[in-house]
């Protein structure tokens, strides 16, 4: 299930509009959908698309208040995220290590032409 989430959303942030969506409620904190749309050139109707994929992919929670909706950051599946990408790291620099330490082994086999 954690890939599946977090897949989603990779998904999600693989677009650079919402990406900039994220990294503008991250700084400004909760904003009415209005004050997102104002933030942009392109229509309201694309950035409340967007919002709605961030919304589906669990990156941004929304409230309502009166007739606005306010959006915010939701830190839990960017915490997931960063777990995930943690962990492969790991793995990817394990790999690596391995990698280095047989190229060391097959070097030191290797009879040396230059002193």
């Amino acid at each position: 299930i954690f890939i599946i989430k977090s897949m989603d959303a990779l998904t999600a942030l693989a677009e650079p509009t919402r990406r900039r969506i994220l990294e503008k409620l991250a700084a400004k904190g909760r904003m009415p959908a209005t004050a997102i749309y104002r933030e942009f050139k392109v229509s309201a109707p694309a950035i409340s698309q967007h919002l709605r994929v961030l919304k589906e992919a669990n990156l941004v929670g929304v409230q309502k208040k009166a007739q606005q909706r306010i959006y915010y950051v939701n830190p839990e599946p960017m915490k997931e995220l960063e777990k995930w990408i943690r962990q492969f790291s790991a793995r990817v620099e394990k790999q690596y290590s391995k990698l280095d330490a047989l190229l060391e082994k097959e070097k030191s086999k290797q009879p040396q032409l230059f002193d």
